[in-house]
């Protein structure tokens, strides 16, 4: 109804206004539960929903009765490959952070039969991770050096993995777990291989037999230290850890030219570790300068809840460093359950992993564990091996836990060498290139945001290089509702389809209206630029108009169709909108508003302002009906208002 001789096809309606309590209610569902978990209570009998809710907090007992035993030839078989890499990547990563060895192999038996009860991944393998270990090495050894005091190291070491723990266990409760959200995919992507790079170069210390090494982990002081002490380089450990490096990097390369053959990449670091101890043995190396691992106590996980520190002087920096490990192990274990879930067609929930690696944690750290999640590495091998479900990882701590109680000894004579050979083959297959160059050719900004991850990690520390990221993306965040785009529509030929000018060339601007679509919702963030932006149109319009000697410009439509909501700001920016367009003698139209948006612009009195007869459902029946007005000859309504008013003075 843009004029009495004009009707509209359809109107705009106005949702019906809900209880405050329901509208909040409906809110926060639509906010913390958007998958509705309650959905398979309903109409079910209170004994069927307390088995239900066991089944829903412990996913094992859901799945359970439907175990056969194909699944458990194919977990077992699994199982036994990813034990084969547990065991030396555990003693290598817990070497990593700086930890006594045998506190990896003890990380790869509780937590593992922890997750496989609570977890929603069928593919996940657990167990220790080194970027989560170079993290525990860099900030506690900042505080306490894990050579002065290593048993106030270690404390703190098991504190910040319980407050991990707890940290990811309240994210999942809460369902507050879109705060892992913010570490974008660029961001995990530079901050991974950032930590991968200085992993790699820290490991130089094992290739070349060194004893003192720094507690920085920025690639000067890395370097500096490794320049600094040519004189104590081992020719022995660097001629051993090449040869295991070439060894473990040529298994990597033809499993994977030949995926059939996974299990020798799999295989290979335990290879390693065996051919590594029977060299020493036979040659008496470790007299030569190889360093070895020595005494592995036997025996399964002493309980570690008495060595919590909770008393110390140094709480604090443990808990700042559990809450990093454990934001930074549940991005990496969700994100690589999620990626091999789609492989198999089924869905993880991202809000049980987080209870599930919370418990782990908080179990691992009253058990002699530190932080553990899902590595990559381990969790491909895991998949490529055909497992089922979570049994794999099952079995593959009943190996551990053999491993432990009768095998420990064995691991006397490992050189360290192996082990650093170990992590470098591991961390080489992280830094992803490839994948910096594809953000690069998709998106510029993703790029900067994961080169900035990267150099702040290699050239000044694991935490500036976290934080450069998060604030780079939380600016790319805040770039996006402060300053959304605007564009100009066009009518698309033969159809009734308006679409933005610069994406289709083709389409025909309307002799008189400027058709202008905002791409994001109104805040008070963005009010103001919008405002300046829409009068910036008017003017380009205006000028280009003139200079073209085309039809006045009379009518600005507003496609609202993309703004999900509007908050106050938005509605007075609107309201100066109309303002300066009547001033202009300009007739302001708006064009699908959503529900939200027509609400509050009917509850603030807008709609009252502008009429409700210039509220269209579409900008096809908004540009109809100023097509109308134009072409019968019947003067703009803010037109002749203006020009009333400019007779009068």
């Amino acid at each position: 109804m843009g004029n009495a001789d004009y009707e509209c096809p359809h109107r705009v309606a106005i949702p019906p206004s809900k209880p405050f309590f329901k509208s909040i209610q409906s809110s926060f569902k639509e906010t913390l539960f958007p998958d509705d978990p309650f959905r398979q209570f309903k109409n079910q009998s209170l004994a069927k929903k307390f088995i239900l809710g066991l089944q829903y907090f412990v996913p094992i007992l859901e799945w359970a009765p439907r175990y056969t035993f194909e699944f458990f030839k194919a977990d077992l078989i699994a199982g036994i490959t990813i034990a084969s890499l547990a065991v030396p990547q555990g003693i290598s990563y817990a070497n990593l952070a700086n930890l006594p060895p045998i506190l990896g192999l003890y990380s790869s038996f509780v937590p593992p039969l922890v997750y496989a009860m609570l977890g929603s991944s069928r593919d996940l393998a657990v167990g220790t991770v080194a970027v989560a270990s170079l993290l525990i090495s860099s900030l506690l050894g900042k505080e306490v050096s894990p050579y002065e005091n290593p048993t106030l190291y270690l404390q703190l070491a098991f504190t910040a993995t319980f407050f991990a723990g707890i940290f990811q266990a309240l994210l999942g409760i809460l369902r507050l777990g879109f705060i892992v959200d913010f570490l974008s995919h660029a961001t995990i992507l530079g901050f991974m291989g950032g930590a991968a790079t200085v992993v790699c170069l820290q490991q130089l210390k094992g290739i070349l037999g060194l004893i003192h090494f720094t507690h920085e982990t920025d690639i000067v002081s890395v370097m500096r230290a490794v320049f600094g002490q040519k004189h104590q380089w081992r020719w022995e450990s660097a001629v051993l850890g090449c040869c295991f490096l070439s060894f473990l990097l040529l298994t990597k390369y033809f499993s994977k030219k030949k995926p059939t053959f996974f299990w020798i990449n799999a295989m290979a670091p335990l290879t390693s570790v065996i051919l590594g101890s029977l060299l020493v043995f036979l040659t008496h190396a470790e007299k030569h300068g190889v360093q070895v691992i020595g005494h592995l106590k036997k025996g399964i996980n002493p309980l570690s809840v008495s060595e919590l520190a909770f008393g110390s002087s140094h709480l604090s920096s443990a808990i700042k460093t559990g809450i990093i490990t454990g934001i930074i192990g549940l991005a990496e274990g969700v994100a690589v359950g999620r990626s091999f879930a789609t492989f198999k067609n089924y869905h993880i929930d991202g809000n049980k992993e987080m209870i599930a690696f919370g418990m782990m944690n908080i179990a691992g750290s009253c058990t002699s564990c530190y932080l553990t999640a899902g590595p990559f590495s381990r969790t491909a091998v895991n998949f490529n091996a055909g497992c089922k479900t979570a049994v794999s990882n099952i079995v593959m701590a009943t190996a551990v836990m053999i491993t432990l109680l009768f095998l420990t000894p064995l691991f006397h004579y490992t050189p360290l060498v192996v082990l650093s050979s170990i992590i470098i083959a591991a961390m080489l297959g992280i830094i992803d290139y490839e994948a910096a160059i594809h953000l690069w050719n998709i998106d510029k900004f993703d790029f900067v945001v994961c080169m900035g991850a990267y150099i702040g990690v290699v050239f000044f520390s694991v935490e500036v290089g976290l934080v450069v990221a998060v604030t780079l993306s939380l600016l790319r965040v805040l770039l996006f509702v402060a300053r959304p785009r605007t564009f100009a529509l066009g009518n698309i030929p033969n159809s009734m389809a308006y679409r933005s000018v610069d994406q289709y060339p083709i389409a025909n601007n309307v002799p008189g209206v400027l058709i202008l679509q905002i791409d994001a919702p109104i805040y008070f963030a963005n009010s103001n630029y919008l405002r300046e932006r829409i009068q910036r149109w008017i003017y380009e319009e205006e000028e280009n108009l003139k200079s073209s000697g085309q039809t006045s410009l009379q009518y600005i439509i507003l496609d609202l169709s993309t703004v999900g909501s509007i908050d106050t700001s938005g509605i007075s920016m609107l309201e100066e909108v109309k303002k300066n367009s009547d001033s202009k003698g300009l007739k302001l139209v708006l064009a699908n508003p959503r529900s939200e948006v027509i609400k509050k612009l009917d509850k603030s009195k807008f709609i009252e302002n502008i009429g409700q007869e210039w509220i269209y459902l579409t900008v096809a029946e908004a540009v109809a009906a100023c097509n109308f007005m134009l072409h019968t000859c019947k003067p703009n309504p803010a037109a002749v208002e203006l020009q009333g008013r400019e007779n009068m003075v």
